[in-house]
């Protein structure tokens, strides 16, 4: 009996050892946190109590969110948390006037009051049509204004983050950058957003202006996308991680090389099928390509 329990306690030990050593073997991958935009989850049949749940069993570390009233995002952010998701950013409307001032939602100050310690990035999207971004000296009114907003951002702890968007003032990554870095804050940063950046023709540039956005760039969305795609066809340029012939590798090993330690969004909108549908083949998708771009 006792030479029964030592052999029972022998082969428990090995197989301990066989399954740490499978864990070390599992390649590791970056570092950075990888989120879901909730372009990906909501509007697709799901409430927010059916979604989080998923969206933290495959393994994401947090989401993006949509602008909506300060209580309303609070309210979200405290569900998100309880289901052990961060809420990394949220979309935020700016537009750049006629007369060239900024204008923001009105209760944007409430909103960033409201996520107060959460260390979310409030994304703006800035519209309109603003003066020429090598014509900037930093002393224009709508560079005061985010500056200002900045001011608030650092008094809630949060951060403010440009999204260029097909279309607007901000269109450009390149031009983005430029802003960030006109304003001057310590708060105050860009996004990379692939695929807006491949639509406005910016692709073959790519490392290029991640080199040079690398101090202000603070979060970045990938997506599946087809290489040489310009415009905005958002069926080649939108797709689940795990397709597209865009080199995804290269892209996040630049990140890497940059010294890049942010987050890093998916992008699902207008992607077709059910949450599950697209999250579950975009997470195993950003393990493999994520431990392909850590190895040196």
């Amino acid at each position: 009996m006792a030479s029964s329990k030592r052999m029972v306690g022998v082969a428990a030990l090995a197989l301990a050892a066989g399954l740490a050593r499978a864990e070390e073997a599992k390649p590791a991958g970056l570092a950075n946190p990888f989120y879901a935009m909730d372009t990906a989850f909501m509007g697709r049949g799901l409430t927010t109590a059916q979604a989080f749940p998923l969206v933290a069993k495959l393994g994401y570390a947090g989401f993006a969110w949509h602008e909506c009233a300060p209580n309303d995002a609070k309210g979200v952010a405290a569900e998100a948390e309880k289901a052990g998701l961060k809420m990394h950013a949220i979309y935020c409307v700016a537009n750049v006037t006629p007369a060239r001032v900024l204008a923001v939602g009105a209760k944007l100050s409430e909103l960033m009051a409201a996520l107060k310690g959460s260390g979310t990035i409030i994304w703006l999207h800035i519209g309109g049509k603003g003066p020429a971004f090598n014509a900037l000296k930093g002393d224009e009114p709508l560079v005061k204004t985010l500056r200002g907003l900045s001011d608030t951002a650092a008094a809630n702890g949060l951060r403010i983050a440009i999204y260029p968007h097909v279309g607007e003032w901000t269109a450009k990554f390149a031009d983005a950058t430029a802003l960030a870095k006109v304003v001057k804050h310590p708060q105050f940063g860009v996004t990379f957003n692939l695929c807006h950046a491949m639509a406005m023709g910016e692709e073959q540039a790519i490392p290029k202006l991640l080199e040079e956005a690398k101090d202000v760039l603070f979060t970045v969305s990938i997506c599946g996308a087809d290489t040489g795609v310009t415009g905005g066809k958002w069926g080649q340029l939108i797709q689940t991680l795990d397709k597209g012939t865009f080199d995804q590798v290269a892209l996040l090993k630049k990140l890497k090389a940059i010294g890049f330690t942010g987050p890093i969004g998916f992008q699902g909108y207008a992607i077709k099928g059910t949450p599950s549908e697209i999250l579950t083949p975009t997470m195993s998708a950003w393990r493999r390509l994520s431990a392909a771009a850590a190895r040196d």
